[in-house]
């Protein structure tokens, strides 16, 4: 017997398409907001050391405790809410930011019910919606990339989405919406409010202080960004009784023991990262000034790690093709259409590789 797959499978999962992620080879990689520094040699040994003694016979801590503990420390998640001091504030881990959002997705999905974020955003949020089995509603941001305020509060009152997304600084434009527009929809919203930060480590702002003012925010952070991208570790912090209900979906032992061992160990050293950090801002700033002395480019501010840049004078796709035969791989986000249309996203690289860039560039 012959099983159909159109049969079988949900047709919203089959008019989708899986999350591409192209091979960069030996290419510079300028595509993907990782930090581009290796771990320093200084600090291998006594990693690798760590990891050999790591009891991988053994499962992980399923809750993660030690390492809990060290980022509620780091990333500065307040211990009480500030509205009500009796009521505490926890967090919860994820493999990394993409499991939160699943697991906070399935934790309210109903029929009928709806995820709310600006357009253009973090893709994941639409695709989350679609699996969970909720409604997605997009809001196209303004010209600028700046929140449409009005069309978000119009929104929130039509939906009464049960989650409302704002990456801060967004992806893919690298902008920081404006505080005050984030507390209208904070008050606006009947749901959860989620001001993701992962490019925290470059925006250097953030709501993370404010948890408990507000009963329905919640604050998500990554170490991606900050230069460990390959452990697929996030964080979600909020009030007690929402982390308490995310937490019974969240699958066990889903932060193995090399990611909490690695983890944990490198925020200890987390001096180093910062460092990082800090030149990459400087080195984003340069590549802002670059870039804007080409006359056929529009090129946006960025609080992340990342540029986007318009193309006025010529095609991005020739643009991306022609910097991928000179070994160099960004972001195409033109397919993306809309106002991305013929925008180039541009992730920032160690100084030699942006000197790179902006001399194929020249010759493109």
């Amino acid at each position: 017997m012959s099983v159909k797959v159109e049969n079988l499978i949900r047709k919203e999962i089959q008019a989708i398409n899986a999350y591409h992620v192209p091979d960069s080879g030996d290419m510079i990689k300028l595509d993907a907001m990782e930090n581009p520094y290796h771990m320093p040699e200084a600090l291998m040994d006594e990693w690798l050391d760590l990891i050999k003694n790591a009891e991988i016979n053994r499962y992980p801590d399923p809750a993660a405790s030690k390492l809990s503990t060290v980022l509620k420390s780091y990333m500065g998640v307040p211990l009480n809410n500030s509205s009500d001091a009796t009521s505490l504030n926890a967090v919860m881990l994820g493999n990394g930011s993409d499991e939160l959002i699943q697991i906070m997705a399935m934790a309210v999905a109903q029929p009928g019910r709806k995820i709310l974020a600006p357009e253009p955003g973090f893709v994941m949020y639409n695709m989350i919606a679609t699996f969970a089995g909720l409604d997605y509603v997009g809001v196209p941001l303004k010209e600028d990339f700046s929140l449409d305020i009005n069309a978000m509060l119009e929104a929130i009152k039509k939906n009464q989405p049960a989650l409302i997304f704002l990456a801060y600084p967004n992806n893919p434009t690298g902008n920081l919406f404006a505080d005050d527009e984030v507390v209208q929809i904070l008050n606006a919203a009947e749901g959860l409010v989620v001001v993701d930060e992962a490019y925290h480590p470059f925006a250097c702002t953030s709501f993370m202080p404010r948890l408990g003012e507000f009963d329905n925010l919640l604050v998500m952070r990554t170490v991606s960004k900050m230069g460990l991208a390959g452990l697929r570790l996030g964080l979600l912090a909020g009030p007690e009784k929402w982390i308490t209900e995310f937490d019974k979906i969240r699958l066990p032992y889903n932060i193995n023991i090399l990611t909490q061992v690695t983890a944990e160990f490198a925020l200890k050293h987390a001096e180093v990262f910062e460092q990082q950090a800090a030149i990459i801002r400087e080195q984003r700033d340069w590549l802002f000034s670059e870039l804007s002395d080409f006359s056929q480019f529009k090129v946006f501010p960025s609080r992340a790690n990342f540029i986007l840049l318009k193309v006025i004078e010529g095609d991005a796709s020739e643009i991306f093709e022609a910097l991928k035969r000179q070994g160099i791989l960004i972001k195409n986000s033109h397919s993306s259409g809309g106002v991305l249309t013929q925008c180039l996203r541009i992730t920032v690289g160690k100084p030699e590789e942006n000197k790179k860039l902006i001399n194929a560039l020249k010759v493109s």
